[in-house]
Parts: C-alpha cells; structure tokens; sequence
C-alpha cells in the first residue's frame, strides 16, 4: 500500500493559509460550486414556477415563498463567505449584514428580472421557427438557462458582491457551454440561439432585441490586467443587431443599429447602423469528372 503519510508535511507546508489563526473555521470557507447548482434550480423554479410545479394559484404561492427562501438563505450564506474570505479584517457579523442587505435588495429587484427574462423567452420563441412554445424556450434552450443565471449574477455584480456572480455564471458556463461574464449589460429581449461556445466580455454592452447565433465571441483586443480595471475593452452593441455563427467582434467598438453580422466575420472597427457584414464567398471548383 502507498504511504501518503511521508509527504503530507511538505505539501501542507505549501498551504500559506495553514498558518491563519482562522484556517478551518467558518470564516475562512468559501462558498461552493455545487450551491450554484442548487441555485439555478433554485431560480428557475422562482421564477417559472408553472413551469416547474405550480398547478394552480394556491401551490403558485406556495412555491414561490418555498423557492424565494432557499434560494435567498443559499445567497446569503455564500456571500457572508465570500465577502469575508475577501476581506478576512472585518468581522463575519458585519459581512453577514451587508450580504442581508445585498440579498434584500436582489429580492426586491426580483420581479423586474423576471420581467426581462419573460422577454426574453418570448424572444425566442419568435426568432426560433423549431420553437413550438414559450415553454419550449424556458425548459430545453441552454442560451436561456443561462439568461436565467446572468440576469441574477449581473445584479449582485453591479452591487458589489465579490466572488458569488462570477461561480454563478461559470457554473451555467460548465453546464451549458455559454460564457457570459456578470459584468456584461444586456438590454431586453435578447436571445442565444444553441449558444455553444458564445462568450460575452466582461464591459460588453447589449441592446434591446439583440440576437446572437453559437460561437460569436462579444471580445477584448488587449490580455494586459494592470491599470485596465473598470476601462472599458469589450464591444457595444445596438438595438436590433444579428449576429450569425461564429463571428467574433473584439474592442471598444460600436455595432450601430439594425445591422447583420454574417458567420466567420472578424471586426475590429466600429459598424455603422442599417450595415450588412458579410465575409467574401468561398472560391467554387467544380471537380472534373472521373474517366
């Protein structure tokens, strides 16, 4: 048998954290990814419940406070650890009240996200002929699941919330291949159509009524980290673009209004509104017969 024992000594010893005071107690956790599991599930049954489980008006109610409170009391404790994993100098009790009140305020916006993502999956299934329902959208289509997880991540984001909304959205990432940073703003409407391989930057702005096809990359021109923190790198997008398969747009660049990206483009400039992006055709031989 294999004695692990010899080595454990060093290997510990690469472990800075072991010399903490705190290591091994609750304040030096950090949440888990499988909570963000739960917490999709969570959230889908929140906010579609009649989809889910609700049969009729007295178990809508009930689910939905059912669904609220988990998905609340799992929030709250991830972010306690997250913010005082952060900030190990202040005391858990004051991290566990700001993420009170970080979940209070995600409670209260709860309807309005739900409002946008009822348009998004009406989005859907308007711009997916295969589509046969709106339900269809909200129980097979990856691009909304992860619609789902973004909209929720994007608020605790934009409020400050360290470490939760970036596991929330690279766990739909594992799950559904769709790679949406918190950070990105998108605007009503808005659908990932298959959606494999779509990645979203993180100062990327969406417009309302904005369709992307799998595989766009919404991307940065430059990798360097220091001094670019809150700059933004990543493309705007207007109202009522389309962008085929596999294009990829990188920068600080506007997509003006009403324009059409087609598959495989590469833009680095601006686009201005009403254009049409199209790669050159493919050069057609026919092959000669064989004698």
């Amino acid at each position: 048998m294999y004695i692990a024992e010899r080595f454990v000594d060093s290997f510990l010893d690469s472990f800075s954290r072991t010399h903490r005071a705190s290591f091994g107690q609750n304040s030096s956790r950090l949440p888990k990814m499988s909570d963000m599991e739960k917490l999709e599930e969570m959230l889908m049954t929140l906010f579609f419940p009649g989809n889910q489980v609700a049969e009729d008006a007295r178990s809508l109610r009930s689910t939905v406070e059912n669904s609220l409170e988990k998905a609340t009391r799992l929030l709250y404790d991830a972010i306690s650890l997250a913010r005082h994993y952060e900030h190990p100098e202040i005391p858990i009790e004051e991290c566990e009240k700001e993420a009170e009140s970080d979940v209070d305020s995600l409670a209260s916006a709860l309807p309005d996200i739900r409002k946008l993502l009822k348009k998004d999956a009406e989005a859907g299934f308007d711009g997916d002929p295969a589509s046969k329902g709106v339900h269809e959208i909200i129980l097979c289509y990856p691009g909304f699941r992860a619609l789902v997880m973004h909209r929720t991540a994007h608020f605790l984001f934009t409020h400050g919330v360290p470490l939760v909304p970036r596991m929330m959205n690279e766990m739909i990432h594992s799950r559904t291949g769709i790679d949406i940073h918190p950070g990105a703003s998108i605007g009503e409407s808005f659908f990932i159509d298959h959606g494999t391989g779509v990645v979203i930057g993180e100062t990327t702005v969406i417009g309302n009524n904005v369709k992307l096809y799998q595989g766009v990359t919404l991307g940065a021109l430059s990798v360097e980290k220091h001094g670019k923190a809150g700059i933004k790198r990543h493309p705007t997008i207007e109202d009522n673009v389309t962008i085929y398969a596999n294009a990829t747009i990188l920068g600080d660049i506007t997509i003006g209004h009403d324009t059409v990206i087609a598959s495989n483009a590469w833009i680095k400039d601006s686009i201005p509104p009403s254009s049409v992006v199209s790669m050159a055709r493919p050069d057609i031989h026919v092959r000669p017969k064989k004698s």
